[in-house]
């Protein structure tokens, strides 16, 4: 069940590793906590109970794996998309503190979800910005960008994660700057960065690359619901 790296399989390793506290079910088939996210993952010869995961006609959870999972009985494939998993593994660059970047609360939890949804980064749930530090950038008390963390599929790796800029404040360099307070975090733990974008957003993927980041993976997300 182990893969050979905790990155080929991040969920599975997330979920059986350093964030084992936020899956709802284990074994086998493990799915997180819904309030932080929809994923879920299978071992190998068990993707057919995947779909006693599904609460409702509503429920949908996400797989990431090399390639496209086809839906077991009682399923179907809501969608999939290409994903390219990059690391920033070389050596590591020193990141000045950006004073103007503040951590986000639990009372800054409805703006969160509120700039999440418009911008649409991944997918954010209630409890999503629970998963560690995030950073944000407020102008005239709005907040306009943020970015921070998610998956620890294993000590000494964390996701970089929820990078977002208002639309109609693009073009800033905001992104970047929230990005380098979010790396300046996981340096200071010792913690190798990694992240997750979709493999079309090629204006994502260069600016990731002036940050340190390569290319380690393709992978395939695919969104399972109930069948009709």
């Amino acid at each position: 069940m182990t893969p050979a790296h905790p990155l080929d399989r991040p969920i599975w390793s997330m979920l059986n590793g350093p964030q084992a506290s936020l899956a709802i079910a284990d074994g086998p088939v493990c799915r997180i906590d819904p309030t932080y996210g929809p994923f879920a993952a299978a071992a190998p010869g068990h993707e057919a109970e995947l779909a006693g995961l599904l609460a409702g006609a509503e429920d949908e959870i996400w797989l990431v794996e090399a390639e496209e999972q086809a839906p077991p009985s009682g399923t179907r494939v809501l969608r999939t998309a290409p994903l390219l998993q990059m690391i920033a593994d070389g050596p590591p660059e020193t990141f000045a503190i950006d004073p103007d970047l503040i951590p986000m609360s639990e009372a800054d939890a409805a703006d969160m979800a509120r700039l999440a949804l418009e911008t649409q980064p991944g997918p954010w749930r209630s409890h999503t910005h629970r998963y560690g530090s995030y950073y944000g950038l407020r102008e005239d008390g709005r907040l306009i960008a943020m970015a921070g963390e998610r998956m620890r599929p294993a000590l000494g790796l964390a996701e970089l994660s929820g990078v977002c800029t208002a639309p109609d404040r693009q073009g800033r360099g905001l992104a970047g700057r929230m990005i380098r307070r979010v790396l300046a975090g996981f340096a200071a733990r010792a913690d190798t960065p990694f992240l997750h974008s979709y493999a079309y957003n090629a204006h994502a993927i260069r600016l990731y690359e002036t940050l340190g980041f390569r290319a380690r993976l393709s992978l395939v997300v695919t969104v399972l619901g109930k069948a009709e």
